[in-house]
């Protein structure tokens, strides 16, 4: 008896402490582990249905409330930061040291400067026309000779050829007549003087003999002159060929043209030779507007053609502009002692132009063209902006700014297309 009731002690006991360890074990582990522990699957899968449903609503919840807003954020701050780099606010483009010189742009101030250039114009070689003579017939007559040709060289006062004139056999007939005339009046009137003198004529018979002598005179010096113009020179008492009028040259030089062939019939309008001193040619050229303020008479040029080189100088510019050409006609007048350059042949001149003041100068490079305007790129405390600018004179490198700019400002004078690029990705940024 007694030791069933140990037995019964022991096995209540036991319970006991079963029934509190199963009860602490549950308040220390998870209830789906406890679940798996003791092979409760009802447990376990509602235990992960209501875990997965906290999830979703914690999900849900915070992309509704706040995932758009979260998302617009950081979008904002990684474009800040991109910004700050390369564009930051609009119109404007910001470069650090190291992009600056990966791309070779160079910044200097605004500064006054001179414009020095050199006008390169095409030219044409000609004969210089204080050098050049066309020689016309005085006389109409028919060509009896011709004694020089296409070529040939002359000399001043040398005949080129003989024309007979019928002109000039009536100036000579007359030069003769009024010659006779003048003798036989001056005989006259000496006889009539010394008979005055001794008192034996009449006084009235003097005067006249005097007023026949001048006018006399007169005639005759009115067909000396008569002759000097048609070229005769001398006496034509017994000259057989006084009717033959002499075309001479008026220059020394080279013949360049003959319209003139034996027998033909000739008149005062027909130019028979150009004889032209060729030791001195011009340089027919034209100046354009823009480079007239630069040009000016004395400058010299450098001359390069099929002749070789030489050094020629501006002799003059014509002060009105040639509405065909819209150009202003200038002669560079060049030395051509040895015969090198003829007149025909084509030339190049370039002329050395004299120094200009220019209040704001610019390398031309510094300036692009954005949507038709000329623009200069302007560096500022927040990065470069894009300034317009008008343009004004120039030469081979620099370019004269007339409004856009102010002297000391730091402007971009190298490298501006990489600057035109970037501005033109941060417009197409900003546009989106």
């Amino acid at each position: 008896m007694r030791k069933t009731k140990l037995k019964i002690f022991l096995i209540t006991s036991v319970a006991i402490g079963a029934l509190i360890g199963a009860f602490a074990y549950k308040e220390f582990v998870p209830s789906s582990h406890a679940a798996e522990e003791h092979g409760d699957e009802h447990g376990h899968e509602e235990g992960e249905a209501k875990h997965d449903e906290g999830k979703a609503e914690q999900h849900g919840h915070g992309h509704e409330e706040g995932g758009e807003e979260k998302h617009e954020e950081a979008g904002h701050e990684e474009g800040g930061e991109h910004g700050e780099e390369g564009h930051g606010e609009e119109g404007i483009v910001k470069l650090d040291e190291a992009q600056l010189t990966a791309a070779g742009i160079k910044i200097s101030e605004v500064s006054p400067g001179e414009l020095a250039r050199e006008v390169n114009v095409p030219g044409k070689i000609v004969a210089a026309a204080d050098r050049m003579a066309q020689i016309v017939p005085k006389v109409e007559g028919v060509v009896t000779e011709a004694l020089k040709n296409l070529g040939d060289t002359v000399e001043k006062g040398e005949v080129l050829a003989l024309i007979e004139s019928r002109e000039m056999a009536e100036a000579v007939a007359d030069f003769l007549a009024a010659k006779r005339a003048e003798e036989l009046a001056s005989t006259t009137f000496n006889r009539e003087k010394s008979l005055w003198d001794k008192k034996i004529t009449a006084e009235q018979d003097y005067l006249n003999a005097k007023n026949a002598h001048q006018e006399t005179n007169i005639r005759l010096d009115l067909a000396k002159q008569k002759l000097q113009a048609l070229g005769h020179e001398g006496d034509v008492n017994g000259n057989a060929n006084a009717r033959f009028h002499k075309l001479k040259s008026p220059l020394a030089g080279r013949i360049i043209a003959r319209e003139l062939t034996l027998g033909e019939y000739v008149d005062t309008t027909h130019t028979a030779f150009t004889v032209a001193d060729l030791s001195v040619v011009w340089v027919e050229t034209a100046i354009a507007p823009g480079d007239l303020p630069f040009v000016k008479e004395g400058q010299m040029a450098n001359i390069v053609g099929s002749g070789g080189k030489a050094e020629g100088k501006l002799i003059f510019i014509s002060p009105a502009i040639d509405p065909e050409t819209r150009s202003a006609k200038a002669i560079i007048q060049l030395d051509n002692a040895d015969g090198t350059w003829r007149p025909g042949e084509f030339a190049n001149a370039a002329i050395a132009t004299a120094a200009q003041d220019a209040n704001i100068l610019l390398p031309k490079e510094a300036i692009q063209s954005v949507e038709g305007q000329n623009v200069a790129f302007v560096l500022g405390d927040k990065g470069f902006e894009k300034r317009t600018v008008s343009l004004g004179r120039e030469d081979s490198r620099h370019v004269e700014i007339i409004s856009g700019l102010t002297a000391g400002e730091s402007v971009a004078v190298s490298g501006t297309f990489t600057l035109k690029a970037e501005f033109g990705k941060a417009e197409a940024e900003h546009s989106h």
